[in-house]
């Protein structure tokens, strides 16, 4: 079966049985503890929660994904950076019993055979999960026949996403050899501390890695041999199996990052997208001169996705744009890199002269056996970046890129524009993710629908009015537990010390905050409001700025 069919499958099979099919969340989560999307279940955690879902109690997706873990071993059989991932979720909807009946009866339905299902054998936190192990026995599965096996936490407990969050025991279903569906039970919050409290709504995540199912219905040796990826190999060609894997993978983890707005850069999400782009062009350089161009696959995997992510047709223009002139801008230096690294040239030199990434220089390293000072790396590097990182640092502040003059204007229309969202659209709104520059801010905030024209009228009339009333901006300090009987906080209190600043406008806003802020809110200009669109998931994005 093609992987397009596989994909719709799936989700009518779930949309059959009362599930409400959510479109994939953006690869930008809004959980600012983590970089990327890297699991289904991520645009889902606050139903998990408590919070009511837009979506009912039963809800499947088709999420793509982005994790950094596995960099290091793309070319080898099985993994990747960027996958998609399948999944259903029920916030209180069913149980156990339920979701693996589900699981089994979609596998039957697409003629997948499991030959074994792994289930929790418990530890001295949590029982051991006997109910899941009764459920599959019923099903005819038994640890007598090798078909039910129990694991241990590394293999059967999952979560969280980020530094907290909800988990539990899973069980997990095995096909030709591989794991391909994991079924999450959400039993349990870790805290911060890995310390488990029991959740009061039971939830179900399950996780099937789209290219292993593939794999598997499509009865090929690896995930490379799939609809999903033949299509770029088949445009690389050349005998080195690794090289050609790390470039089909890694460049369409491109398209996809940078379909999302991020561009090649040395921080953060933008040091990931360079990262893997010149592992890609570097290893391009062992196969045939004429054998790939990025430009060409990076178009391939446009249009392969194209009607399931409509979004990279309407920017390919500006990936193809990015890929090249990130590609130009490498390989002038590569060649002069390579030679200067077979000199023996100093890792940070390689990389503040040649643009090589640190794990690059550990990669050529290790393909030569020759031994690499990271801790002197680490300690320039560190000296370099201060600035990066200091506004880095600064998320759980405000997001503020930088202190200068026209941040700071910015940093307290964010408090203007998140009380004003409160009294216009209801007391339940939180800041989920914000980021501020010297141009523009960009704020995310949960509400389960588009706004309409009339209430973004509202929420920009109520922002100038309380700019025009010239309110003082208060700071006092007190204690962590006086501040949260006042102010409402958008993440955790643990992210606060004991004794925290509370910035007041009046009695408009009231928020605990790092600052820095301006004097009066008569200094900021008039406010605009310039975007209003989705970010994932029950969460809204506002753009605005000051004229």
């Amino acid at each position: 079966m093609d992987s397009s069919k596989i994909r719709e499958e799936f989700l009518r099979f779930f949309e059959k049985r009362g599930h409400k099919i959510v479109p994939s969340s953006s690869l930008l989560p809004s959980d600012p503890s983590v970089l990327f999307t890297t699991a289904g279940m991520q645009q889902f955690k606050p139903y998990f929660l408590g919070e009511k879902s837009p979506y009912g109690n039963k809800a499947a997706s088709c999420q793509k994904c982005f994790r950094t873990s596995d960099i290091e071993e793309v070319g080898d059989e099985r993994h990747l950076t960027f996958f998609e991932m399948l999944g259903n979720f029920s916030f209180g909807g069913y149980g156990k019993e339920e979701a693996i009946k589900l699981a089994k009866e979609f596998l039957d339905s697409i003629n997948i055979k499991i030959d074994y299902v792994t289930v929790f054998a418990g530890d001295q936190d949590v029982p051991k999960d006997e109910e899941s192990a009764e459920i599959w026995e019923g099903l005819g599965f038994s640890e007598k026949k090798g078909t039910l096996k129990f694991c241990g936490r590394e293999d059967n407990f999952w979560g969280p996403t980020g530094e907290e969050g909800p988990c539990g025991p899973t069980t997990e279903i095995y096909s030709q050899g591989i794991e391909i569906w994991n079924l999450v039970f959400n039993q349990f919050y870790c805290h911060k501390n890995k310390s488990l409290t029991k959740l009061e709504t039971f939830g179900v995540d399950t996780g099937m890695g789209f290219e292993r199912l593939a794999k598997v219905s499509q009865n090929v040796p690896t995930i490379f041999e799939t609809d999903l990826f033949s299509t770029i190999l088949k445009e690389i060609p050349g005998t080195d199996e690794k090289a050609r894997r790390i470039i089909a993978d890694h460049i369409k983890a491109a398209v996809f990052l940078i379909s999302e707005g991020i561009i090649p850069s040395n921080v953060e999400r933008g040091y990931i997208l360079r990262r893997i782009l010149r592992r890609a062009i570097r290893y391009g350089n062992v196969l045939p001169p004429t054998s790939h161009n990025l430009i060409d696959l990076a178009g391939k995997v446009v249009e392969m996705y194209k009607d399931v992510y409509p979004e990279l047709k309407s920017s390919e223009a500006n990936i193809l744009d990015v890929i090249q002139k990130e590609e130009e801008k490498f390989e002038k230096t590569l060649g002069e890199g390579l030679k200067q690294f077979g000199k023996g040239l100093d890792a940070f030199e390689l990389y503040t002269t040649y643009g090589f990434p640190i794990e690059l220089t550990l990669e050529l390293a290790k393909e030569k056996g020759i031994k690499i000072d990271v801790e002197g790396f680490n300690k320039k590097f560190k000296e370099h970046q201060e600035i990066s990182r200091a506004g880095a640092e600064k998320k759980f502040k405000g997001g503020l890129a930088d202190a200068g003059e026209k941040t700071v204007k910015y940093h307290t229309a964010n408090h203007l524009l998140l009380a004003a969202l409160r009294q216009i659209l209801g007391p339940e709104i939180y800041q989920k993710g914000s980021n501020i520059t010297a141009e523009r801010l960009r704020f995310d905030f949960n509400y389960p629908q588009k706004l309409n024209e009339e209430q973004i009228g509202k929420i920009e009339n109520l922002v100038n009015q309380r700019i025009k009333d010239d309110i003082a901006i208060e700071m006092i300090e007190m204690s962590k537990d006086e501040a949260l009987k006042i102010a409402k906080i958008s993440f955790d209190p643990a992210k606060y010390g004991e004794t925290v600043k509370v910035y007041k406008i009046g009695d408009f806003s009231i928020e605990l905050c790092g600052g820095p802020h301006v004097q009066r809110t008569g200094e900021l200009g008039h406010f605009k409001i310039t975007k209003e669109e989705s970010s994932g998931a029950g969460i809204r994005r506002l753009r605005a700025v000051l004229e």
